[in-house]
């Protein structure tokens, strides 16, 4: 396995990796490959794949405000799974951050994706029980669950 800096040229394998990713949520415009290009222009030390045998075994994206930290769309190809990818993902991913002198990361899971949920408390992110998250969309957005 091999990780490396996610670049654009990346997209359409990646794209295809989270749409047979169970549990992920998409949309329309953020996930389009202009905006995953804008994350990655406003990122680009902190967003990652891996590879296996040449092929995007998994992904994560992860970023920062100047602040705090925060892992987008992090997915292991099901064939791949239980290899230590993801836990090679995340620790590249929290050492990039921490690297840019952030020290609190933040994620969100759909509470039905149980995998998910399972996965990020196994390392070590816990669930805020104080907090209500709430969003509000400026534009409309075509959402993409799978």
């Amino acid at each position: 396995m091999e990780i490396r800096k996610l670049t654009i040229n990346d997209y359409e394998e990646i794209y295809e990796l989270w749409m047979s990713t169970p549990g992920m949520g998409l949309n329309d415009i953020d996930d389009s490959k202009s905006g995953i290009d804008k994350y990655l222009k406003r990122n680009p030390n902190t967003c990652f794949v891996a590879l296996v045998s040449g092929k995007i075994a998994g992904v994560i994206l992860s970023g920062h405000d100047g602040r705090r930290g925060y892992i987008h769309h992090t997915a292991v190809s099901i064939a791949d799974r239980n290899k230590g990818i993801g836990s090679a993902l995340i620790d590249t991913a929290l050492k990039a951050l921490k690297g840019e002198g952030i020290h609190k990361v933040a994620l969100v899971v759909f509470k039905n994706n149980g995998i998910g949920n399972t996965f990020w408390e196994r390392k070590g992110f816990n669930t805020r029980e104080d907090l209500n998250y709430r969003n509000k969309a400026l534009t409309d957005l075509k959402r993409i669950d799978t």
